[in-house]
C-alpha cells in the first residue's frame, strides 16, 4: 500500500496469471476500431488518402506500410481519436470480418455468444459480484437514452435478469470524463495490479540483480514517447509537449 507494486513480493493470488472471463469480457473494445482513417502526412498534416479497415488489416497490412509508410501511420493513429465505447458504435467491418480462410463472421454477435459459452454472469449478477447494486430497471440501466430504454426492453423482453454483461457495460452510463463505464473501470483496476503482481519481473526481481542497475533506470526514465522518437525521430514536432504516447498528438 505505501510502496505499490513495482519491487513488491509476488502474489499469484492461488491462480498463477490467470485471468478472469469478466476481464475477457470487458477487454472487448470493438467500438473503439473506426471504419476507416484519415492517413495524414506526418510533416504536414495534410490527408494523404482515407483508408478502410480491411485496408490496413491481414494480408493487406504489408501492402498498407509499404504504401504510406510508419511514419505517416503512426502520425495518423496518434491524432485520430477513437470510437466511443457505446451502443450502436460497432465497427461495420467487424459484423462483416473476412477470415482468412474466406468464411464471413459478425465479431459483434461471436462477442455476446462467447461470453454466454463460457457462463460469462449476465450483467445485474456481474455488478453484484463487483460489490454493487444491480440496477432496478432500464431506464436506469441506459440512464434514461430514449433510443435504447424501449430497444433494450423489447430485445430482452423486460427481463433484466438476462441483460448480456458486454450490452450492459455499453450501455452504462459513464462517470464524467470517463471514457468507459464504472463497471468496466473496477475490471480494469483489478486485473491491471494482478498481473502485475503474477509478473516477477515488476514483483520480486524487480531489482539490479536482475536488470542491472543501467537497465532499472532505462525502465524507470523511458516511456512510450522515447520509444516512438529513438525509431523515427522525424514525429518530434508532433509528439512535442506530448508526456503520454496513448493520449491526442499535436495535430499539425
Amino acid at each position: 500500500m505505501l510502496s505499490g507494486i513495482l519491487g513488491s513480493p509476488t502474489d499469484h493470488h492461488a491462480a498463477p496469471f490467470s485471468m478472469t472471463e469478466e476481464f475477457v469480457s470487458a477487454y472487448r473494445l470493438h467500438p473503439l476500431i473506426p471504419d476507416e482513417l484519415a492517413v495524414l502526412d506526418h510533416r504536414a498534416g495534410s490527408v494523404r488518402a482515407t483508408i478502410g479497415f480491411d485496408d490496413m488489416q491481414g494480408r493487406a497490412t504489408r501492402t498498407a506500410i509499404d504504401a504510406y509508410g510508419m511514419s505517416d501511420l503512426f502520425y495518423s493513429f496518434g491524432t485520430a481519436h477513437p470510437g466511443a465505447l457505446v451502443l450502436h458504435n460497432h465497427p461495420d467491418a467487424l459484423r462483416n470480418l473476412a477470415r482468412l480462410t474466406g468464411e464471413h463472421i459478425d465479431l459483434g454477435t461471436v462477442d455476446v455468444l462467447r461470453d454466454r459459452e463460457r457462463g460469462i454472469p449476465r450483467y445485474n449478477a456481474y455488478r453484484q459480484m463487483l460489490r454493487k447494486r444491480p440496477v432496478t430497471s432500464f431506464e436506469e440501466l441506459t440512464g434514461g437514452h430514449p433510443g435504447d430504454t424501449p430497444l433494450l426492453k423489447e430485445l430482452y423482453e423486460g427481463r433484466l435478469d438476462r441483460v448480456d454483461t458486454l450490452v450492459g457495460n455499453l450501455a452504462e452510463p459513464r462517470p464524467a470524463g470517463f471514457g468507459f463505464s464504472d463497471s468496466l473501470f473496477r475490471i480494469f483496476i483489478l486485473m491491471a495490479s494482478r498481473r502485475l503482481k503474477s509478473d516477477r519481473f515488476f514483483t520480486t526481481d524487480y531489482r539490479p540483480e536482475i536488470y542491472t542497475a543501467e537497465g532499472l533506470e532505462w525502465v524507470d526514465r523511458g516511456g512510450m514517447v522515447p520509444v516512438l522518437l529513438r525509431h523515427h525521430p522525424e514525429l518530434a514536432p508532433a509528439l512535442d509537449g506530448v508526456t503520454n504516447a496513448f493520449a491526442p498528438w499535436r495535430a499539425l
